[in-house]
């Protein structure tokens, strides 16, 4: 798994930014997740998990 940080645009001196994490293809098909899903994240220190909205 990577995270990634890629920016999102700039408004006046501030930069924005967002962030992707890439999953492989087997551990979206064992949660059984499908392309487009709504998702929420839970997060706490060191940990996030990921559910159908």
């Amino acid at each position: 798994m990577k995270l990634q940080k890629q920016s999102v645009g700039k408004i006046g001196d501030r930069e924005y930014h967002k962030y992707v994490i890439i999953v492989p293809n087997e551990d979206i098909e064992k949660a059984g997740f499908k392309e487009g899903e709504e998702l929420v994240a839970e997060s706490k220190k060191g940990e996030i998990k990921l559910k159908r909205r």
